[in-house]
């Protein structure tokens, strides 16, 4: 999948109404994954993701301890700082359950991109609590999918 792709298919997922939307989202999701796993787990995720994708999981300190709430708590702060590149998209508005709507279905997306068992090997890196990131790799039929 390319990046146009991945990017319009977050933006379809998360009904956002720009291209920036779409990428704010990934990069929010993915850096504050990408702090969460180990750097083999990083590289493992992004690996099959656009080189444009990729960078967001592996630019930042890999391994650190925090549950799911922070989780969702980091990436609302995120997407919700109002930085200088308007590639991003523009920040604010996204409360904690968009956040965690975004977060599962960048996850969802980057899961199926996955080969093999990788999407379990993600889940193994991750306690218990972050069982509902999940949720729509998992569901038999999906928001996106309802609208179809």
């Amino acid at each position: 999948m390319n990046f146009d792709d991945f990017t319009g298919e977050i933006q379809h997922r998360i009904e956002g109404g720009t291209q920036g939307e779409a990428v704010r989202a990934t990069r929010t999701v993915l850096s504050t994954l990408g702090e969460r796993v180990d750097a083999g787990g990083a590289t493992d995720l992004a690996s099959p993701l656009p080189m444009e994708v990729d960078r967001f999981l592996l630019a930042v300190e890999h391994g650190q301890r925090f549950d799911y709430d922070e989780f969702v708590e980091r990436v609302t702060a995120r997407a919700n700082y109002d930085d200088l590149d308007a590639s991003f998209g523009k920040g604010g508005a996204i409360d904690p359950p968009d956040a965690d709507f975004h977060a599962k279905a960048v996850v969802a997306l980057v899961a199926e991109q996955l080969p093999g068992d990788q999407p379990d090997q993600l889940r193994e890196q991750l306690p218990d609590d972050y069982a509902s990131l999940f949720e729509f790799v998992d569901a038999e039929r999906t928001p996106w999918e309802a609208e179809d």
